[in-house]
């Protein structure tokens, strides 16, 4: 597959065989991302890490990636750090970074602004969040721990629990999982269940979500337990997310429902939504999770920036 100089902005910009691409290439990441090898196939290239919004995984994973190819990162974490806190625009921004490096990763809170920035760089774009739209990067680790914990994607059972209508990774990811047959549960309060457009448009793709409110109800018959917290960042009145807050919590008493091989997969942080106990079960995957972001991330650098392992 052809990623040379792509944008990867939506996992909509994604063909199935492409995703099975990259997650092939990650596998073969693996050793580079421990240390175990080392490359530095990326030596002279130059990432430009635009983080706007508070990132812990996904910004040092993507510098880590870089790092272990021989990629240079030049890192801005906050608006006020920049000229956007004088009245520079966003694409102005842009292009000025643009003109710094090979390669921008941008985080930020607003939705859309990733596909802004694409428009008006030279060169690749890699959306790394943005408000509560996509994050396509998390999309491909998360399908790439669900791989490895399964040993294929095509028809998995897979329960999506928490913060559904704000939690971009659910997006994403449900479209991902769409294009290989998965049946999705819903589990959700009402007032924060998967946003129409997103579920309409699994639909059109051939799938036929199940929504529920019971946790109870769906946990028996899931291959995966996808698990988000309820982001209290982005409810707009804090009294309704004090009405949701705390409403899933994932312990050993609510695992005695579940199959034992199911994977339990948390993109984090956590707050309270599984609790400590949970993390030494065979079910708890999220760790293992945090770390697949490197040799995906990695992957997605060499196919964008032209490097071969």
């Amino acid at each position: 597959m052809d990623f040379y100089d792509r944008d990867v902005v939506s996992i909509r910009d994604l063909t199935r065989e492409e995703i099975e691409s990259i997650l092939d290439l990650s596998e073969k990441m693996v050793p580079y991302a421990t240390g175990e090898k080392v490359n530095r196939v990326l030596h002279g290239k130059i990432l430009g890490n635009l983080f706007f919004e508070p990132s812990t995984r996904t910004k040092l994973s993507f510098e880590s990636a870089a790092y272990r190819l021989g990629c240079d990162v030049i890192d801005v974490s906050e608006m006020s750090m920049t000229s956007i806190s004088k009245g520079e625009t966003l694409a102005d921004t842009i292009r000025m970074v643009d003109a710094y490096c090979d390669l921008i990763v941008l985080r930020h809170p607003y939705e859309g602004a990733a596909r802004l920035a694409a428009n008006f760089s030279i060169n690749p774009v890699i959306n790394a969040g943005d408000g509560a739209g996509s994050h396509p990067t998390q999309t491909l680790l998360d399908l790439f721990t669900m791989r490895q914990a399964k040993g294929s994607l095509d028809g998995l059972n897979v329960v999506l629990v928490g913060d559904l209508k704000y939690g971009r990774t659910v997006h994403s990811l449900a479209e991902a999982l769409t294009m290989f047959g998965a049946k999705l549960t819903l589990v959700a309060p009402d007032s924060l269940q998967m946003p129409e457009e997103i579920v309409n448009h699994i639909k059109e793709k051939g799938c036929r979500p199940t929504k529920t409110t019971s946790l109870e109800e769906a946990i028996d018959k899931a291959d995966v337990l996808y698990v988000t917290r309820i982001q209290r960042e982005r409810f707009p009145d804090p009294a309704e997310y004090k009405k949701v807050a705390g409403t899933y919590r994932i312990n050993n008493t609510v695992l005695r429902e579940a199959r034992r091989d199911m994977a339990i997969m948390h993109p984090l942080p956590r707050i309270d939504e599984i609790a400590p106990e949970v993390d030494s079960s065979e079910h708890a995957k999220y760790f293992q999770q945090a770390f697949n972001g490197v040799p995906v991330r990695m992957a997605l650098l060499c196919a964008i920036l032209g490097g071969e392992i």
